[in-house]
């Protein structure tokens, strides 16, 4: 056995899906060749995976009466019993047809004609069909029945490997565009957490929800993730700022996605700033100032 026949029984194999002979060969390379087992734990693997994405639903109450419909207007082929298969006599290389059968004898050679009359040619012929190795009988029906079902078990399993490798690769690239595709506040938010000196404070808004500052002098970033913020209008916005020594200075905008919100802040916290939140006309405020009074003020001192 190859590696690519140890390939498709390992697909059959997390399928549950061997016969009691394929699962045997299966064992026996399995222990053979340890170095090929790295196929064994992918397909459990992308099985699984596959498991978890199946939906669980009932199948539809018409299966059975459909699945015997079709079973009893499909054309059947009659039962053949093995015995009486083997025990037919094979098939010539050829039919004499009754025009063969009409037609004249062949002219009698002159090897014929000087062939000894006591039969010692025709003795010759015989030893010579008795010694000549006896012909392999062809195979019984049972022997071809069993060959084609492995066959087609092979065919299966193959087909099965082949559509693990490609559901395994299609969620490995969906997996790398999500990672490669992640907004620039949630990089900042790994970035910040994964840093030693990150740092976070929450609190509650005033008209209910809470928001969560996370910064990091070392990363120089700081993103705000808020929670069910009060709804505002259309024509408004929400507007960060860093308020220190007394002044405010403007951090950039949002809008509400969803119930979580994460937004990253234009700029770096410093030490004793003070973050808030503001409910700006749309675009942000017009004079660069707060022009209500904050609904979020977060310390991180």
């Amino acid at each position: 056995m190859d590696e690519q026949e140890f390939a498709e029984l390992a697909a059959g194999a997390a399928l549950n899906a061997l016969s009691p002979a394929d699962r045997a060969l299966f064992e026996a390379a399995r222990r053979d060749h340890p170095e090929w087992d790295h196929w064994v734990r992918a397909d459990v693997a992308t099985a699984a995976a596959l498991g978890e994405d199946v939906p669980t639903a009932l199948p539809p109450l018409t299966s059975r009466s459909t699945l015997l419909a079709r079973i009893a207007t499909t054309p059947q082929l009659p039962a053949m019993d093995a015995s009486v298969a083997a025990a037919a006599a094979p098939l010539t290389a050829w039919t004499q047809s009754p025009a063969d059968a009409s037609s004249p004898e062949p002219p009698v050679t002159g090897a014929s004609m000087d062939a000894p009359a006591d039969g010692s040619a025709a003795a010759q012929s015989a030893d010579a069909a008795a010694s000549a190795p006896p012909a392999e009988p062809p195979p019984n029906t049972a022997t071809i029945q069993a060959v084609s079902r492995r066959n087609w078990t092979r065919g299966i399993l193959a087909l099965a490997a082949s559509m693990v490798l490609l559901v395994a690769l299609g969620l490995g690239a969906a997996m790398i565009n999500d990672y490669l595709n992640r907004p620039p506040a949630v990089v900042a938010l790994q970035q910040i957490e994964d840093a030693p000196d990150a740092q976070s404070a929450t609190v509650d808004v005033i008209d209910g929800g809470s928001a969560t500052a996370h910064w990091s002098e070392s990363v120089g970033k700081a993103v705000l993730v808020s929670q069910g913020l009060p709804q505002i209008a259309d024509d408004e916005t929400y507007e960060m700022w860093f308020v220190r020594d007394g002044a405010a200075e403007s951090a950039g905008t949002f809008d509400p996605a969803g119930l979580t919100t994460t937004a990253l802040l234009d700029g770096a916290v410093e030490p004793g700033d003070v973050i808030a939140i503001t409910v700006e006309p749309q675009g942000g405020s017009p004079t660069g100032e707060p022009s209500t009074d904050p609904i979020v003020s977060i310390p991180t001192a």
